[in-house]
């Protein structure tokens, strides 16, 4: 039962809190924000008071583990462990939580108790009554200590306010909170300060925070080394360090805490600290957090509309702010991506950059709201690339992570500059764009020669070509805008990529693998080669040139065709399990970011009234005011940066480009204030539930026509008026001129040649035809390695080889140059081994089958790339049938470790021969020599002499390390053993 004091102290906040919004205005947006919308379900974000695009943010650990506790927080949960200073909002990977506080009273206890159940630990219970959450403030009771925790922030600094309920009490700091700590230290100051640092790896493989922290009242200090309290001692160096500051308190006293934080050093977390927070107002820096979040968010003012939207609507607003956030302390200096500390002017540097989700709709949205800001991030990419060798990619604390594919910076920096923000270095710019495109790395050399990335040497291969040849598009677009000719010709053909993974028979994006296209092919199918998705979800990702897609599926009606289709499809998928593709509308997957454009194609098509429509539907039935209230990850603020703009009535299919295609706005009215006073108002009249479609439209008093919207249109500022009715306006938004363009009209490229028939391996012989998308090319092939050109032999018919032999082939038509060249080598195997497996592989990862592991083909060191055979804590034991007696000189098998994806080698590896298949004898084991903690990728053949030995059966038992080790964040799960190809050499007695 909820005390007398925590009672008066709830009640206390909640009159500050009426008092300060009436003093606001009605118009104030704080009021219309739920900070626990999308903490259910899979939305991962968190509860707690941050301000925008913050350093700090302060808030409830209930969560340590696993994907629903990636922002540390979970509406479901019950138990609070206590008030750490960083959270991630909505990413799909957990990290942060440093630097946790929990106010107690009782007996000390230093462990959490996280995973246990038998209450043990210092974790306590809460309410969800009890519990409030507002823009800038959060608060909560714990019951198991009586006491009322509240908490606010400053942008580098955060704020604690705790009543206690009398008598003995003591605060908790605990550094050892969360993810495995590389070292950290305590020093106590003074009786009411105390500093360290607390260096982690998790996802970024090691983050470094400092911090200070004082406290309002005066502190009895013990130190905990390995959960042991050391008494005297004033600081401590280690892995597991803990504070206990213990206190006498009165009934109702509060005690106030105060800690700013910093990337670089402990001086700059002090300067944080004084300058944002120098004395002790908890009230007056609430009222600020308030009143700064009451700013950015009256950047859009709406009017109309149920209470429940707008709730929706400032709540996604609000989490688009979130991120990305301040990584610069108050004097400029800054932790770079090369670990050192460097010093900025003129701009401030950021950190968590989602770009693979937020290039669509987060940024672009910033581009309005933000252009200053967006204009530092820009100067942050540059000085990443200046420190890292490359714009970020999934940059988080300094580190690159290498999370997600693309080079979507490229697309950020694009975007700004067609948008007219300036005030950073264009040609730097461009000359790092170009720089990432040509970088090694994710099948990028296969890209550029190849035009696409063959699966069987990269995962997510059509994904990849898809995203890289927009990226590409962008890269064009910037230097077409800086005057740029030649860039802009190289990276314009390079956009076309898409055309070779483009399946015209089919219609659909497929992958391609040892020269020919995936075989069976089922568009519902979730495999490596798509990110988080199907053939469905990639398959209108061609935002750059929707005229070439259209041409490539045979026209609009065949597009509309297709979108009709999406929509309708069943919503079941087959293949792999992936948590991501979620939302689902057929096989439109609004829980995932490849789907986002989709709904907006149908306008390309010439047929906008169906965008209209499946618009409303996505934002009515796909958001709401509960906790479970979006569909999927938040991803640090696409997932409603995707609402904001769609509910306005636009969206930026195609950021790069400077039209925005118009969809069907939520609200009667909404108005962007914008830099230097301008305002462009949206208005919608006769809008209601069912007057979803637009019937008319005057921009400026003038009838218009066009179903898309100028960028340089809306921020001069102006009116758009819609009439909204019941029924579709078939006339309104089509015809030439009237539809929005993306199209590529110079460079044209041929699409490079496939493999129809041939065996990537064959016994005796294969049969090898070659085809063309485009059926009027020549095909011109050679079989000795030289490169082909329209001089080598013209294709006229299939051919048979015999041995192994590296095919090359281009595709050339009048008007346009050769194709880039596809090569495929097809491998003579004169082998013909069985096996016999004991222990089953995963479902999810079989390399192809029970063959797999004696089929000749080798995995490269992504195992998304489909040729590695993973099982999950359990261990290989095979038997290869050689079909007759050898003499084997040596025995081995590969394995592959990326501990990142909790795959291990194994522990150790026996081989064992028999003449019979039934009594074996041991051959010998050879141990690993990779450790657990090892996290860069490495492949490893695990071999050994066999000295000759005679016998027609080998048995490789690979023991699995069983379990993700403590220290990893999959501790407990079954851990992955990753194997490709049993190696046996031998010859006939």
């Amino acid at each position: 039962m909820k005390s007398a004091l925590q009672r008066a102290a709830g009640l206390a906040s909640t009159a500050l809190w009426l008092a300060g919004a009436a003093s606001a205005g009605a118009d104030d947006p704080t009021r219309f924000v739920d900070p626990f919308i999308g903490t259910g379900a899979h939305g991962h974000t968190y509860p707690g008071p941050t301000l925008p695009f913050g350093m700090v943010q302060l808030g409830p650990d209930t969560r340590l583990s696993g994907w629903d506790g990636s922002s540390g927080y979970h509406y479901t949960d019950t138990t609070v462990y206590g008030f750490s200073h960083t959270h991630l909002s909505g990413t799909g990977i957990g990290d942060y939580k440093d630097i946790l506080l929990l106010p107690a009273t009782g007996d000390v206890v230093l462990e959490s108790g996280y995973g246990r159940d038998d209450g043990k630990g210092y974790g306590s219970p809460f309410r969800k009554e009890e519990e409030k959450a507002e823009p800038g403030y959060y608060a909560v009771d714990l019951d198991r200590y009586h006491t009322r925790a509240e908490l606010t922030a400053t942008r580098r600094a955060g704020v604690h306010r705790y009543t206690f309920p009398g008598g003995p009490a003591h605060i908790l700091l605990d550094l050892d909170h969360h993810d495995p700590v590389l070292e950290s230290s305590l020093r106590v100051v003074s009786p009411t300060e105390i500093e360290g640092l607390r260096r982690s790896r998790s996802w970024a493989q090691d983050q470094r925070l400092y911090f200070v922290a004082r406290f309002s009242k005066p502190f009895r200090a013990e130190l905990a080394i390995d959960d042991v309290l050391r008494p005297g001692l004033r600081e401590a160096d280690g892995r597991n360090l803990k504070a206990v500051l213990h206190y006498d308190t009165g009934r109702g006293e509060t005690v106030l805490v105060k800690v700013g934080i910093s990337a670089v050093d402990i001086e700059g977390a002090r300067r944080n600290l004084e300058s944002e927070v120098p004395g002790w107002d908890f009230d007056g820096v609430r009222k600020a957090a308030r009143e700064a979040w009451r700013t950015a968010l009256q950047k859009i003012e709406i009017k109309g509309g149920r209470a429940a939207h707008r709730t929706v609507f400032y709540t996604a607003l609000y989490h688009a702010m979130l991120a990305p956030n301040l990584y610069m302390d108050v004097d400029g200096r800054y932790r770079g991506r090369d670990g050192r500390v460097h010093r900025g002017q003129g701009f401030e540097y950021y950190t968590v950059f989602s770009l693979w989700d937020t290039f669509r709709a987060e940024h672009p949205l910033l581009v309005l709201l933000e252009p200053r800001r967006t204009r530092d991030f820009v100067e942050t990419f540059l000085r990443q690339y200046e420190h890292g060798g490359h714009l970020p990619v999934w940059e988080l604390s300094a580190n690159e992570t290498w999370t997600m594919i693309g080079y979507h910076s490229v697309a950020v920096i694009a975007d700004a500059y067609v948008k007219g923000i300036r005030g950073f270095d264009a040609d730097q710019a461009l000359a790092a764009m170009i720089a990432t495109a040509d970088s090694d790395r994710f099948g990028l050399p296969h890209y550029r020669r190849q035009g696409y990335i063959p699966f069987e040497l990269e995962g997510e291969s059509v994904s990849k070509v898809l995203e890289y040849a927009y990226d590409d598009w962008t890269i064009a677009r910037m230097a077409q805008a800086m005057g740029r000719d030649a860039e802009y010709r190289r990276f314009l053909r390079r956009s076309q990529a898409y055309k070779n993974v483009l399946d015209r028979e089919t219609g659909f994006m497929r992958g391609r693998g040892y020269g020919r296209w995936h075989a069976p092919f089922d568009p519902y199918e979730v495999n490596f080669h798509f990110t988080e998705a199907n053939a469905w979800q990639y398959a209108l990702f061609v935002p750059h040139d929707v005229s070439g897609l259209i041409d490539g599926l045979g026209g609009s009606d065949r597009l509309t065709a297709r979108l009709d289709a999406l929509f309708a499809a069943s919503t079941q998928t087959t293949g792999r399990e992936q948590n991501d593709i979620s939302g689902l509308i057929g096989q439109y997957a609004h829980g995932n970011e490849p789907s986002h454009h989709v709904a907006y194609l149908y306008d390309y098509a010439g047929q906008p009234w169906k965008t209209q429509h499946i618009v409303r539907r996505i934002l009515d039935e796909r958001y709401s005011t509960g906790p479970e209230g979006l569909t999927g990850n938040e991803d640090c603020g696409q997932m409603s940066a995707w609402y904001v703009f769609s509910a306005l009535g636009f969206y930026p299919v195609t950021p790069g480009s400077t039209d925005y295609a118009i969809g069907s706005p939520r609200f009667e009215r909404a108005t962007l204030h914008l830099d230097g006073g301008r305002r462009f108002e949206v208005e919608a009249r006769g809008l209601s539930d069912t007057n979803m479609y637009i019937q008319s439209a005057r921009l400026n008093g003038r009838l218009y026509w066009h179903s898309y919207l100028r960028h340089e249109d809306l921020v001069a500022g102006g009116r758009l008026v819609f009439e909204m009715g019941p029924a579709p306006n078939e006339a309104w938004g089509t015809g030439p001129g009237n539809v929005p363009l993306t199209e590529i009209t110079e460079e044209a490229i041929l699409p490079t040649p496939h493999l129809v028939e041939g065996d990537a391996r064959f016994r005796t012989n294969t049969r090898v035809a070659l085809g063309s998308q485009v059926a009027d090319a020549q095909i011109h092939y050679t079989l000795d390695g030289s490169e082909p050109t329209t001089a080598s032999p013209t294709y006229e018919s299939p051919f048979t080889i015999d041995r192994t032999t590296v095919v090359k082939f281009v595709a050339a038509k009048e008007g346009f140059p050769t194709s880039l060249v596809s090569e495929v080598e097809l491998r003579h195997r004169p082998q013909d081994w069985r096996l016999t497996l004991a222990t089953r592989y995963s479902r999810n990862y079989t390399a192809g089958g029970d063959g797999a592991l004696v089929d000749g083909l080798r995995g490269t060191e992504d195992f998304r790339a489909g040729a590695w055979q993973g099982y999950a804590g359990v261990d290989l034991d095979a038997v290869v049938d050689l079909g007759e007696e050898l003499v084997l000189h040596r025995l081995g098998a590969g394995f592959l470790q990326d501990v990142g994806w909790w795959i291990f080698m194994p522990t150790a590896v026996t081989f064992e021969v028999s003449a019979d298949g039934t009594h074996f004898t041991p051959i010998g084991t050879v141990p690993t020599d990779v450790p657990s903690d090892h996290w860069e990728r490495v492949t490893r053949d695990f071999a050994l002499d066999a000295g000759g030995v005679r016998a027609r059966y080998v048995r490789v038992v690979a023991k699995n390390i069983g379990q993700c080790p403590p220290e990893h964040p999959g501790a407990g799960n079954p851990a992955f053993l990753f194997t490709d190809e049993i190696l046996v050499e031998g010859a006939r007695p």
